[in-house]
């Protein structure tokens, strides 16, 4: 004999089932009014989006950069027109065929521009190679030359001012082309192939995910809702979205991420809540008892997978970067609201559909003709046995499936160990992208890469000697190319800035040890560094700083969630040792193909040779969260099935029997969620859709299928170990997947086991 352990106490139950079950019609028709606002109030919200954020705001790099653009708009130009003075198909003799960026004709229409450019509104700072006839402006061979400027504002100002101006400015002008680059251009093509690739990720998601879904349940009704729930979550977390720009920025990334967890998660939170209600009603219940039924097992499942989903993503928000902090808006969002949305609104349509919710029955076109016990038992059936045996396999051989398996998952993760960080630039783009091309060109034509290097800013120097003095020092410096000014606002002008010409690659590790050396060099006056330099050594700082923070919530919070879950001290532990295990394979791809760009044709990228600073912390959040979403579901059902039996090892069998083929669906369907969110042309989007399509891959393919049940069988019956007032804590605070069952069951087979076998569709 086995106690139920926990057992919900039936008030609370009867009065949340009560609740969403008591005007199911009503409740349908409020959130389709609530969906509708919402669709309203997210509108236009990518338009309201930035496509930055990896900087540290608070870091001397940034304060640095603020300054320079106050003081010295010219000094950090944003906007680049290349001048292309070369020959050009169809063109005809003379200066327009080519004659070179010196030709009176050509300097001539290159003046003209750059006087129109300096009268704009919202641009400051514009000069050029006519102006300045600086040898960094004008490409190697002297068919090319630069007109730098400033836009003025924030990235979605620029924007906007760079949107209004760009036609006036590029194409054809006389006898030369004038194309757009510089960081603005680069972000405003950014954020419009985002957008465009976000709409093409959904048209290819929504359709296969739906014939999978109906792989899956069988029935077409029943495979509408998963995709039901991911709707309303996606267009709740838009309006979410849309007033957090209100208040603070937000990055068009974050929109990626919106439509990847709010299909993933909708799909598995509602695939085990229809799951359960269809092996209620087999069971024999009634619609109101089976939802009843159903919300106090997988209803709690799905609340605590939620909640460490939500907990995992949220340790972005220690992160300075608004790159990360975006993310972490938009994934707890999605995540609180597909929960909601499966644990009121759904159990409100399974209590209107009842039986019905196993009508269109699309697999009986290829069962036809197999008889009624082949239609009873359908693929359910075998595949749940399948599970059972291959499970039986894995814990009969547990030490090598132990063993292998892990030690396969950290063959995977090795190149990780040889990660270089970097930042973002216009190779984010595809080649043939008009922002990539101008920036290429530069860098294969122009000495010295303009607008790279570092600027050093001094505040409060005495006179000239000083600043000669201190530059001396900084020229004298290992690395250093070249030193460029001083520059400063007039005589007695408070500010001044130099540029530094660094060797080699202007984000290279040299170039990134520079801005500590330079940082170090002792001036009688305030100094500061700015650059992509600096502004990576800065990010990488803070990050450091934060990480251990944030792992320790994410840790501790995951093991107080799963404690209150299963009442183990051992389980917990498991959990996020295996789940970490699980992300080995992610990290070692993602170097392996996006930094040493193995596969880059394949997949069309450009790679750079580094990976950029906060991809590895975004990865893992999700991925991580990801895994617990899987891992709640098995162990939960484990849980319940040792409380019921006390048998351990028969518990582990049957909890995978009844949840490894969901699991396993799930994942894959939310890999193809993710894998078109891969098909970006944008390579930080490619690498995350695809690096997390493969960690939950390996987490439901070998994690859950092999390490888990493996573990379990090495741990034996100490696994379900707690001391007496960990035991007695989880007793009060507890929660586990479990009925109202009555207080004693006969260890052995479930009374209800047979007619769950003989459900035709609950992938259990």
């Amino acid at each position: 004999m086995s106690e139920v352990k926990n057992p919900p106490p039936p008030g609370e139950s009867g009065r949340w089932t009560r609740f969403v079950t008591a005007r199911p019609r009503l409740s349908l028709l409020l959130a389709l009014v609530v969906t509708a606002l919402a669709v309203f109030a997210g509108g236009g919200v990518a338009d309201r989006m930035g496509s930055g954020g990896w900087e540290d705001p608070g870091a001397r790099s940034t304060y640095a950069t603020k300054a320079l653009e106050r003081e010295f708009p010219a000094s950090q130009p944003n906007l680049l027109l290349l001048v292309d003075a070369g020959p050009r198909a169809g063109a005809g003799a003379g200066a327009g065929a080519g004659a070179g960026v010196d030709d009176p004709a050509v300097a001539a229409e290159a003046e003209r521009l750059t006087g129109l450019l300096a009268a704009e509104p919202g641009v400051t700072g514009v000069g050029s190679y006519w102006r300045t006839p600086m040898p960094a402006l004008r490409s190697e061979d002297g068919r090319q030359a630069l007109i730098a400027a400033r836009v003025l504002g924030d990235e979605k100002t620029a924007t906007r001012v760079l949107e209004r101006i760009a036609p006036r400015y590029q194409g054809e002008h006389g006898p030369l082309r004038v194309s757009l680059g510089g960081p603005v251009a680069v972000q405003r093509e950014v954020t419009t192939t985002i957008q465009e690739d976000l709409l093409r990720a959904e048209l290819i998601a929504l359709p296969v995910t739906l014939v999978l879904l109906i792989l899956v349940f069988g029935s077409a009704v029943a495979a509408m809702l998963p995709l039901g729930v991911g709707i309303v979550a996606i267009l709740g977390t838009n309006a979410v979205l849309r007033g957090l720009t209100e208040f603070t920025e937000v990055s068009v990334f974050a929109q990626n991420l919106t439509t990847a967890l709010g299909l993933g998660l909708a799909i598995d939170y509602a695939l085990f809540i229809v799951r359960r209600f269809r092996e209620e009603l087999a069971a024999g219940r009634d619609p109101v008892a089976a939802v009843g039924a159903t919300l106090r097992t997988a209803g709690r499942t799905v609340l605590f997978s939620a909640l460490t989903v939500a907990v995992a993503l949220s340790a972005m928000l220690f992160f300075p970067m608004y790159f990360l902090r975006s993310f972490a808006y938009a994934g707890v969002a999605v995540v609180l609201l597909a929960a909601a949305a499966a644990l009121i609104l759904l159990p409100a349509a399974l209590v209107l559909l009842g039986e019905r919710v196993n009508s269109l029955d699309l697999r009986r076109l290829w069962r036809r003709g197999r008889g009624a016990a082949a239609a009873g038992t359908g693929a359910t059936g075998g595949e749940g046995r399948g599970w059972a045996r291959t499970t039986a396999l894995v814990m009969r051989r547990a030490p090598v499936f132990a063993l292998v398996s892990a030690a396969g998952l950290l063959l995977l993760g090795v190149p990780f160990l040889g990660i270089k960080f970097g930042t973002v630039d216009d190779r984010q783009l595809p080649e043939t992208a008009a922002s990539h091309v101008v920036q290429q060109q530069i860098r294969d034509d122009f000495p010295g890469s303009p607008g790279g290097g570092l600027i050093v800013l001094t505040e409060g120097a005495a006179g000239a000697g000083d600043l000669d003095a201190y530059r001396e020092r900084v020229a004298g410096l290992e690395g250093v190319a070249r030193v460029d000014g001083p520059v400063s606002s007039g005589p007695g002008a408070r500010y001044a800035y130099f540029s530094v010409v660094t060797e080699g690659e202007a984000v290279g590790q040299r170039a990134q040890e520079l801005v500590g050396e330079v940082r170090e060099v002792q001036a009688p006056f305030e100094t500061s560094v700015a650059g992509q330099a600096a502004v990576l050594v800065d990010a990488q700082k803070a990050i450091a700083e934060k990480l251990p923070a944030a792992l320790a919530l994410v840790v501790l919070a995951t093991l107080l969630l799963v404690f209150l879950l299963t009442g183990s001290v051992l389980v917990p532990l498991q959990a996020v040792l295996l789940n970490a295990l699980s992300l080995t394979a992610m990290f070692g791809a993602v170097v392996w193909v996006f930094q040493e760009g193995h596969l880059s044709g394949f997949l069309a990228f450009t790679s750079t040779g580094d990976i950029e600073t906060t991809l590895p912390v975004l990865m893992f959040c999700i991925a991580f969260g990801l895994s617990m979403d899987y891992g709640v579901f098995l162990i939960s059902r484990i849980k319940e099935e040792y409380d019921r039996t006390g048998d351990h090892e028969g518990a582990v069998r049957t909890g995978l029997a009844r949840t490894g083929g969901l699991i396993t669906a799930a994942a894959v369907i939310l890999a193809v969620v993710m894998v078109a969110i891969g098909t970006s042309r944008v390579t930080n989007t490619k690498m995350l859709g695809l690096g997390i399509a493969l960690a939950v891959l390996m987490d439901a393919m070998v994690v859950r299928s092999l390490l888990v049940p493996a573990v379990m069988k090495l741990t034996g019956k100490a696994t379900w170990w707690a001391p007496g007032p960990l035991r007695r804590l989880h007793a009060r605070f507890g929660l586990s997947e479990g009925e109202s069952a009555p207080a004693a069951v006969p260890a052995g087979p479930h009374p209800e086991a047979g007619k769950r076998e003989k459900i035709p569709a609950a992938r259990s």
